[in-house]
Formats: C-alpha cells, sequence, structure tokens
C-alpha cells in the first residue's frame, strides 16, 4: 500500500507537468513562430519479487517472474518543428520559411540567437530589425529614399529607390539549421539559443542545403493545433484525478489495516 501511495505520487507529478506544457501550447496558439511542445514519460524501476526463470519445481520453471513498478517520471519536454500555417499580411518585411531553417539575430551581447518569427521592421537607422529591435543577420540596411521593397524566395533583398526605374540588390538573408533543432534552448521572446544537443548552426541561401525558402509578405503561425490540445488537457485531467482516486483509495486502506484489533 505505501509502494502505491508513492506511485500515484509520481503519477500526479508527472500529470502535472502534462497539463502544463498543454496550458503553455495553448497560450501560445496564435503566438507567431512558435512550435508545439510535447511532455514525455518513462517508467520508473521496478521491484523484482520473482525473477523470470525461477524454478518454481525440479523440471519446471516460472515462465513471467513478478516485478511490480514504481511509477513514472517525466523524460522530456520536445519541440515539435513542423510547419505552421502561414498567414499573409501584406507587409513587404515580413517573411515566412517555407520549410526547414531559422532566420538569424544578433543580440544585444554579440551573440546569436535564432528564431522562426518572421515578422520584422525597420529602426531608426533603415537596420531590418526583430520586435525587440535585435538586427537581423546577416544585416540588412533600407534606404532612405526606398518606395518599394522586394524578397525573393532565395533571400535576395532588392529595392526600388525614388526617381529610378531599376530595382537595386542590398542584401541576402541567409539562414540557419540544425542536425537536431529539438535540442536548442528555448529564450522566450521566440527565440533559440544552440547547444551542444543541437550541434552547430549550418548557414546557407534559403533553398539550399535542405532549407526553405522565404516567402515575402507572410508569416507562420503556430503549429499549435486546438483541437489536440485540448484532448490532451482532458486526458491529463482525468490520468491526474485516477492518482488522485488511488492515493484515497491506498489511504482508506491503511485506515482499515491500523484499524484492526487483536
Amino acid at each position: 500500500m505505501i509502494r502505491s501511495l508513492y506511485s500515484a505520487a509520481t503519477g500526479m507529478i508527472a500529470q502535472q507537468t502534462q497539463i502544463d506544457t498543454t496550458t503553455n501550447n495553448i497560450a501560445n496558439v496564435n503566438t507567431i513562430g512558435y512550435k508545439k511542445q510535447r511532455a514525455e514519460f518513462a517508467d520508473l524501476m521496478y521491484q523484482t519479487m520473482e525473477y523470470a526463470g525461477t524454478a518454481t519445481s525440479n523440471t519446471t520453471q516460472s515462465p513471467t517472474g513478478i516485478q511490480v513498478g514504481l511509477g513514472v517520471r517525466p523524460t522530456a519536454v520536445a519541440k515539435m518543428f513542423s510547419q505552421g500555417n502561414f498567414k499573409e499580411t501584406g507587409n513587404n518585411l515580413d517573411m515566412a520559411i517555407a520549410g526547414n531553417g531559422f532566420f538569424q539575430i544578433q543580440l544585444p551581447n554579440g551573440n546569436t540567437a535564432y528564431t522562426r518569427n518572421g515578422s520584422f521592421k525597420i529602426d531608426q537607422d533603415g537596420t531590418v530589425v526583430n520586435s525587440d529591435g535585435y538586427p537581423l543577420i546577416p544585416e540588412t540596411v533600407i534606404p532612405e529614399d526606398t518606395t518599394n521593397i522586394s524578397i525573393g524566395s532565395d533571400g535576395t533583398v532588392t529595392v526600388l529607390q525614388a526617381g529610378q526605374t531599376q530595382a537595386n540588390e542590398i542584401g541576402q538573408i541567409q539562414l540557419a539549421n540544425f542536425i537536431n533543432p529539438a535540442g536548442l534552448h528555448s529564450m522566450g521572446d521566440n527565440l533559440y539559443m544552440n547547444t551542444t544537443s543541437s550541434g552547430d548552426a549550418i548557414v546557407a541561401l534559403p533553398g539550399e542545403g535542405g532549407l526553405g525558402q522565404t516567402k515575402q509578405g507572410f508569416v507562420e503561425m503556430s503549429n499549435v493545433q486546438l483541437v489536440d490540445e485540448m484532448t490532451d488537457l482532458i486526458t491529463g485531467q482525468r490520468a491526474y484525478e485516477a492518482n488522485s482516486k488511488a492515493i484515497t483509495t491506498s489511504d482508506e486502506m491503511l485506515k482499515t489495516v491500523n484499524q484492526l484489533k487483536r
């Protein structure tokens, strides 16, 4: 009975992780470039009462043995980098990546962060930056007299300036990819940092080396599916309740034992 108390407690802790993860997905259902998370679990060690193959007589042996599990534990909360839906914005500086890859962002400390959020803007110097003012890498500066901005599927940035009829190329978008994107460290603000698990960034032009192409005037929305998340939320809630009931049942059994009289 004590074993069942501990096992059920680990189940409640695990389902709390499941619910926390699902709730975060639901909260970010409209976050541009957000990638859903999935909680993963594994059973804990087993207490072996009898090993399989133990002799039960001179000529027979136990075919299965007896093992009692001791609960469950969270093993990972993995990012799922499936493609989100595209939303047309009409903004010339908005970009979505159709396929693999990340935009590169320079942080104030000089480090490089990575994002799927392609909602870019121009600062006071004409530099293309994200919503926090962090510049896009490679740096792209839009001339002051620009009347139109065009970004090709290969990341080529061209502008049409006042008084001119010929567009001029002023920059080139580059994307980064990783051998294991799930190993990236989430910083918040739609930014990721590489880790030893993700590997180093592999930088190339859009459309090359397995990278996706850039789509101007679109942003990639969250890949969260509300129907799936609501189903996971209900499943996690019911599992939490079931483990709570197991604790209550074990407690009632212990109460009965404590009230036994000689």
